[in-house]
């Protein structure tokens, strides 16, 4: 049998290559190393954070009570459009709603709200606000079209990011760029949203006629050649818009400095409220009875004033 080595000689080569290739490792604390590497690493944590934005928009979406079936159809049909909103109970809608619904806003952790308030069982204000700072705008809602109703054929999938694009009026007074901001980010879809799909397949679009907003959401229909899932770049001009909805028309009546009130910074000076249109209507309607009474009045006078002369053979049958 051969000779074993000895210890010491294994142990003093073992100590050589560590010297030679081993660094001593600095002393670690809570805070980081004590050497200075806890410095960079914040360093380079601020400059990750300054060079990229994570945008957290939260939209949270609720209403009024006695809201009628069509207009909560048409909030609904918006929450399954927007992936990154939350939805709660009714409010009701009182002066004190402001203060409600920032508080709401807040419980939630959301930084903007869509509020449906309903009057009358008729009308539908739509407050779309940004918490707890401002700016708010209160929009009147018209021609209002759900999802149910129209039967379009057009489908995309549900919690796709889409496209947002405005009509050029929106560049061309002041308070219409601060409604394109609002609905910029209201209505887009944050990136890398836990609840949205990354890729886009429908449009919204904002259009201004009328002084009005008008919204229509279209489907992107590609054609797909064969089976390959990929587009071929003569196919991209063969794009259609399908319908999708809902519809529906924002007439806005005032802006907010503040959320849910404030400071008015726009009033929109050919808004006519729908008790003043109604009023008119009863107004019309009444003028044509009362058309009629001083039609018949008239006729009266007439036959008193030109009464018929006797007439001679009136009663020569009767003998």
């Amino acid at each position: 049998m051969g000779k074993k080595r000895k210890h010491s000689e294994t142990g003093a080569a073992a100590n050589e290559n560590k010297e030679e290739t081993a660094v001593e490792r600095p002393k670690r604390t809570l805070l980081g190393f004590k050497d200075g590497s806890s410095t960079t690493t914040e360093q380079q944590q601020k400059e990750s954070s300054i060079a990229t934005f994570r945008n957290k928009e939260k939209v949270l979406v609720t209403c009024s009570r006695r809201i009628s079936y069509r207009y909560r159809h048409l909030m609904l049909n918006l929450v399954s459009l927007l992936p990154h909103c939350k939805k709660d109970n009714k409010v009701e809608s009182k002066d004190s709603k402001g203060a409600t619904l920032n508080e709401l806003v807040e419980l939630k952790s959301c930084s903007s709200c869509l509020f449906f308030e309903c009057r009358k069982g008729k009308d539908l204000y739509m407050w779309m606000a940004k918490c707890p700072n401002g700016p708010s705008v209160k929009f009147l809602v018209n021609a209002v079209h759900t999802m149910e109703e129209l039967k379009l054929t057009g489908n995309h999938l549900k919690g796709s990011r889409p496209i947002l694009t405005f009509s050029s009026s929106f560049d061309k007074q002041p308070h219409w760029k601060l409604l394109k901001e609002m609905f910029m980010q209201i209505f887009g879809t944050p990136k890398d949203h836990r609840k949205s799909k990354p890729f886009y397949d429908h449009v919204f679009v904002f259009s201004i006629l009328d002084d009005h907003v008008w919204f229509r959401n279209y489907q992107i229909s590609c054609p797909h050649t064969g089976t390959a899932q990929k587009i071929d770049r003569g196919d991209l001009e063969k794009m259609t818009l399908v319908e999708v909805g809902p519809r529906f028309c924002l007439n806005p009546i005032k802006i907010f400095a503040g959320s849910f009130g404030g400071p008015t910074l726009y009033e929109n000076p050919f808004y006519v409220a729908p008790n003043q249109i109604r009023s008119l209507e009863k107004k019309q309607k009444a003028g044509k009875y009362a058309k009629k009474v001083k039609a018949k009045t008239r006729r009266k006078m007439h036959q008193l004033s030109n009464p018929l002369e006797v007439d001679e053979f009136a009663d020569m049958w009767k003998e």
